[in-house]
């Protein structure tokens, strides 16, 4: 049976129909499934699916009730960003990744702005390698054993002291600037262009791997296939994208949270 899902907003919005709010979150339940499998897949096996589909069930309810259903905003792509949030909220409760992995990412993240900062420019594996006095294998280790908490990080370096204020994530800044959802997300004008010059200072494969993660929103999988790499380099890729961002962000953290 085809649901009229233009019907119900306007049941739901403009004629406060609880029927109507019931089924949209049936019609759009759906979207937490896909991206619960989709943050599961690069996340600890300690992580369990039905954990991040309730609490991206709480993030699809929060997105239908501030949806503003008379502009011209794709309701999905609106959606999956707050449930993506929720989710990632969710697991920060949880505090689900290791202390000494913690340590260790922040290691690495030291060890790229370093370098970034004495090199000028994005340091190679065998410099960072050096650095942290590591052999190459020992390295990719490393790497490896951070990447699980490398997916949700970046959150960390947006301004604001609460949960609500961080609603303004990662994802809003890479989405299209000509949307206007986009642009009314992320308001702090100062965050959007320190994360964009972040990036656009990543190498290409990494830039490449962050945008079709994030804008795309393509798994590790579909990147590995689009860009001809394995899954486990496409993870490794984007492991040191993030650390790379988060060295360098780090130095304007304290300027940010004071803004």
């Amino acid at each position: 049976m085809n649901i009229d899902k233009k019907a119900l907003w306007v049941e739901y919005k403009e004629k406060n129909v609880s029927t109507a709010r019931e089924e949209l979150i049936i019609q759009y339940a759906h979207l937490v499934k896909y991206v619960a499998n989709r943050l599961a897949i690069t996340l600890s096996s300690v992580v369990e699916v039905d954990e991040l589909i309730s609490y991206g069930i709480e993030g699809l309810i929060d997105a239908i009730e501030k949806f503003d259903h008379q502009r011209n905003i794709k309701f999905e792509t609106y959606a999956i960003t707050r449930v993506r949030g929720s989710m990632i909220d969710g697991l920060r409760s949880m505090d689900w990744v290791p202390v000494s992995v913690r340590q260790k990412g922040k290691e690495l993240e030291k060890a790229f702005a370093k370098l970034e900062l004495k090199l000028g420019r994005a340091a190679t594996d065998e410099e960072v390698a050096v650095e942290l006095g590591l052999k190459m294998k020992d390295y990719y280790t490393l790497l490896k054993d951070v990447s699980c908490s490398a997916m949700i990080s970046l959150d960390d370096f947006l301004p604001g002291e609460n949960m609500a204020e961080r609603k303004k994530r990662i994802v809003d800044v890479l989405e299209d600037n000509n949307a206007a959802d986009a642009l009314e997300l992320v308001g702090d004008k100062e965050t959007k262009e320190l994360l964009a010059a972040s990036i656009s200072k990543l190498p290409e494969k990494e830039k490449r791997v962050i945008y079709l993660y994030y804008y795309e929103g393509l798994t590790l999988k579909e990147i590995g296939a689009v860009l001809e790499l394995s899954e486990s380099r496409i993870s490794q890729l984007h492991t040191k994208a993030i650390l790379r961002m988060r060295g360098s962000l780090s130095k304007k953290k304290f300027m940010l949270c004071k803004s």
